[in-house]
């Protein structure tokens, strides 16, 4: 156990007022400092004994951006990162998806060919018509010549036997099928074109940057490309937006037209944590591999381009969840809701309102950092009623041995209405004599 700050900051600072006699409330020890409007409370929590130097920098990065994270754990005092192993390819990322923290990376904004690595947005967007109601997974597709024609991988579609919206999703998920890509992509679209426009569409949603797709199958064009970092981001996405579909990407084989095929991801085979995701290659694009694990409670996400043959793909790929479930843990912080602190209320039906976050606060940190966390939590007094739950009342500061390395909002996880006519007239009383 250890013990956190959190420091209540008012509008108006007066140093050298020591504080008065403590009080509790709520399980914490309160200071108040006399006509300051500073409010310290000291929480006991096993919370902050878990956080050290690297784990702030990493705060930093992840929940502000204002630090990039091996910047700010390279600052003195700051332990080092874990070094990442040296990865055989054009680019990579590796992403824990349960608090989008970015352990390792080099060049994942680059734009490159993402050969079949594309198919992870036509099943994106054929996932969603399915939700939407606007496909069945029964329902018989009408095979095109276009679709029937298409070179490359495929699942051999035969315009003679029906075929099923079901059964194209696994031909092009295990089977990596343009055959099967392009005929999703005119049941949903009515047309590749069509479908391609909104497959950038959705990409720009979806905060994916340096993306843009011409195709539904990842064949060759100049102005079809995407990155480490805009793939790792939908990996994550088809991950939290239909879980209900992932289980696809775990399946080892797939047979269609008395045709066997093999998913190409052999992770499949050689890691038992690995279930998913998408393997991808022409000349110009290399070896690729978008995979995801599971070990525990924790879940990555590593993306691999360009890497040199078939074999290098799986082994870059294994490289870079070994490390991350290694070296790096998640930590809870706040659970859904959770109060950080209570905050006082003036002119309110209550006194207090408690502060924290909606949904939760977890961040992903070096292995065994040390207990150097401390937070001030940042409140302008007097803070006046009403106030709405999901109300922003103050930032929460994340600092390392006084040095400011993090800040975030914290809102309202409850409401205060107005008080009464007494109160209201008792509290202005009481305002003027702070």
């Amino acid at each position: 156990m250890g013990t956190g700050s959190l420091r209540i900051k008012g509008a108006v600072h007066r140093p050298g007022h020591l504080p008065a006699a403590p009080r509790t409330a709520r399980g914490a020890r309160i200071y108040w400092r006399p006509f300051t409007g500073v409010l310290l409370i000291a929480i006991k929590s096993a919370r902050f004994a878990r956080l050290g130097a690297a784990g702030l920098a990493l705060l930093a990065g992840l929940l502000c951006g204002a630090v990039p994270v091996r910047d700010a754990l390279a600052q003195p005092g700051a332990l080092p990162l874990p070094t990442p192993p040296a990865i055989n390819a054009r680019a990579w990322m590796l992403v824990d998806h349960d608090t989008g923290q970015v352990l390792t990376a080099q060049a994942a904004d680059e734009r490159v060919e993402p050969a079949s690595l594309t198919k992870l947005m036509t099943a994106y967007l054929a996932f969603n018509a399915i939700r939407q109601k606007r496909l069945a997974p029964t329902q018989v597709v009408p095979i095109s010549d276009r679709a029937r024609k298409a070179i490359g991988s495929r699942m051999f579609i035969d315009q003679r036997v029906p075929v099923t919206v079901d059964e194209l999703l696994r031909g092009m998920i295990v089977q990596s099928g343009n055959d099967a890509s392009i005929a999703l992509a005119e049941a949903v679209a009515g047309g590749e074109d069509a479908f391609a426009a909104a497959m950038t569409r959705e990409a720009q949603r979806l905060g994916m940057r340096n993306t843009a797709f011409l195709n539904a199958t990842g064949l060759p064009d100049a102005g079809h490309y995407s990155s480490a970092a805009d793939l790792a981001r939908l990996a994550s996405a088809i991950l939290r937006d239909f879980p209900e579909f992932y289980p696809l990407y775990s399946l080892r084989d797939y047979t269609y037209n008395k045709i066997r095929q093999p998913n190409r991801n052999r992770l499949l085979l050689l890691d038992p944590s690995v279930d998913g995701m998408k393997t991808g290659h022409t000349e110009a694009a290399g070896w690729c591999l978008v995979s995801s694990a599971r070990r525990g409670e924790r879940r990555l996400v590593a993306v691999v381009l360009g890497a040199p043959s078939e074999s290098a793909r799986i082994a870059e790929s294994q490289k870079l969840l070994n490390f991350g479930f290694q070296f790096y843990d998640n930590f809870r912080l706040y659970a859904p809701r959770q109060a950080v602190g209570s905050l006082e209320v003036w002119k309110g039906s209550s006194r207090q309102i408690k502060a924290g976050f909606e949904s939760g606060l977890m961040v992903t940190l070096p292995a065994g950092s040390g207990p150097r966390v401390k937070a001030e939590l940042e409140s302008v007094q007097p803070l006046m009623a009403p106030v709405a739950a999901g109300q922003r009342v103050g930032t929460l500061r994340l600092t390392l041995d006084g040095r400011p390395l993090a800040e975030y909002p914290v809102v309202a996880l409850e409401a205060v209405e107005v008080a009464n006519v007494l109160r209201r007239a008792w509290d202005g009383l009481r305002l003027m004599f702070k």
